[in-house]
């Protein structure tokens, strides 16, 4: 039986319980003249305290192709095959990296783009890895991998508008009339793109939202990964998310996972968001 390695990017926010079972390649980030390996010389709490003290956003860059070959050439010399899961295609240009690498290696190595991030490429790469322990070979994961993701639902209820305005997705027209009317923009992932889905006001109705949206995919399919993720310090608006939409998970399981948003996707969409990523059925 082939042993297989689950590689992804540090955009991937996964479960503390897998963390060690998965290698994750760090991504780069700066804050001005100030450079840090995300995850590695930088936390997300200290990443939050800088974003919400600075007036400028902070830049990310992708994974160079010899940081993956590295990985890649590692895995082999242990005689492991590669399932290689990246950030969406359309935010970053870590999976052409990552195909390069692929490339000038050689050998079984399967480069996954999850046409998603955070919690929603974290959930892909836990599905990643429930396949490897079942025996499955590298080809046969990343097959999997490629016909599932397109059942993944990422849903964001965003606390402010400031981050998208400050990164230039949104127009300051747009920003300051949302922070009048108290907006909460409800974003989600769509065929790789981070697109608006709707605007409620205040959280109660970002809730209804966000549970509107799951009824709307079909439901969840509770049989993979499911995670729930938030921006931010504390995890208060996430709990109480949670808790205004107990009918949703309640007779389906009995642990709800929830992880911090890490810097790459944070950076766009500030602290105190809350977002849902599942397997639609």
């Amino acid at each position: 039986m082939s042993k297989v390695r689950i590689i992804a990017d540090s955009a991937a926010d996964i479960r503390q319980e897998i963390k060690d079972k998965v290698t994750i390649l760090p991504m780069t980030l700066r804050f001005g003249e100030e450079e840090f390996v995300d995850g590695v010389t930088i936390d997300y709490k200290t990443f939050y305290e800088k974003l919400i003290e600075s007036d400028q956003l902070p830049t990310t860059s992708q994974i160079m192709p010899m940081a993956f070959a590295d990985e890649f050439r590692k895995a082999q010399s242990e005689g492991e095959e590669v399932v290689c899961i990246t950030i969406s295609s359309k935010l970053s240009g870590t999976f052409q990296s990552a195909n390069i690498a692929a490339e000038e290696v050689g050998g079984d190595i399967f480069v996954v783009d999850s046409l998603n991030a955070a919690i929603g490429e974290g959930i892909l790469v836990d599905y990643a890895l429930e396949l490897a322990q079942r025996g499955m070979s590298g080809a046969q994961i990343a097959e999997a991998l490629n016909s599932a993701k397109d059942n993944i639902r990422l849903v964001a209820m965003l606390n402010t508008l400031e981050y998208l305005k400050k990164g230039g997705r949104i127009s300051k027209t747009v920003a300051f009339a949302g922070e009048l009317l108290s907006i909460k923009p409800v974003v989600h992932i769509m065929e790789g793109e981070v697109q608006m889905l709707g605007k409620a006001r205040g959280s109660r109705q970002g809730n209804n939202l966000l549970v509107k949206e799951i009824e709307a995919a079909g439901g969840v399919d509770f049989s993979k990964p499911l995670l729930l993720g938030f921006t931010g310090l504390e995890d208060s608006l996430l709990q109480k998310y949670v808790q205004d939409s107990a009918v949703l998970w309640k007779d389906n399981t009995d642990k709800l996972s929830s992880v911090p948003i890490g810097s790459i996707i944070g950076t766009h969409v500030g602290p105190g968001a809350i977002a849902v990523a599942f397997f639609k059925k």
